[in-house]
C-alpha cells in the first residue's frame, strides 16, 4: 500500500514537470513566432517599391510605375557639428547649464559638401539663437520644439545669404541635456 502511493506521488511529481515544460516550449514557439511575424511581415513588395496599382476596366490590377509625385530630393544626408553647444541660460529659480548636441538634415551631396565647408558660421548662428533662449523655456516640450524652429529659421536664412539655397532642411537635436 505504502508502495503504491509513493509511485503516485512520483508520478504527479513527473507529470507537474512535464506540463510546465510543455508550456515553457509552447511560449517561446509564440513568442518566436510573432517575432518572425515582425521581423519579415510587412508590406508587399509593390508598396514598398513605391510602384501604384491600378485596376483597369476588366478588374485587373495594373501596374502604373509612377511614383508619388513632388519635388525630386536628393538622399537625406546628415552633417553632425563637431562639438555639442555648452552654455548657461538664465531661469526664474536659478541659472542652468545646458548640452545639447545638433546634426543638420540635408538633401544630396552638394548640399552636404556646403554644410561642411560652412560649419563654422553654422556653430557661431547656432550658439546665437541658443543663448537667447531661458531655461524655462528649454525645460518644457514646446520650448525646445520652439528653439529647434527657430534655429532651422536663422541657418536657414544665413546659409541663403552665402549659398543661394536652402541648404539645411531640418535641425535636429541628438542629445540634449540641462541642469
Amino acid at each position: 500500500m505504502a508502495d503504491e502511493k509513493e509511485l503516485e506521488l512520483d508520478n504527479s511529481g513527473k507529470k507537474k514537470k512535464l506540463i510546465i515544460i510543455i508550456a515553457i516550449v509552447v511560449i517561446l514557439a509564440a513568442g518566436g513566432g510573432a517575432a518572425a511575424f515582425f521581423m519579415l511581415g510587412g508590406e508587399d513588395e509593390t508598396a514598398q517599391a513605391g510602384v501604384d496599382t491600378e485596376l483597369s476596366a476588366d478588374g485587373e490590377a495594373a501596374e502604373s510605375g509612377a511614383v508619388a509625385e513632388g519635388p525630386a530630393l536628393g538622399s537625406a544626408l546628415y552633417v553632425p557639428m563637431p562639438r555639442p553647444f555648452r552654455f548657461n541660460v538664465p531661469g526664474n529659480a536659478r541659472d542652468r547649464f545646458v548640452e545639447i548636441r545638433v546634426q543638420l538634415l540635408v538633401r544630396g551631396a552638394e548640399n552636404e559638401e556646403a554644410a561642411k565647408k560652412h560649419i563654422p558660421l553654422i556653430e557661431s548662428t547656432l550658439l546665437g539663437v541658443f543663448s537667447q533662449s531661458s531655461a524655462d523655456d528649454l525645460a518644457t516640450s514646446a520650448g525646445k520644439t520652439s528653439l529647434k524652429q527657430s534655429a532651422l529659421v536663422e541657418v536657414q536664412s544665413i546659409m541663403k545669404e552665402i549659398e543661394d539655397a536652402d541648404v539645411v532642411e531640418k535641425v535636429l537635436f541628438t542629445g540634449f541635456v540641462m541642469q
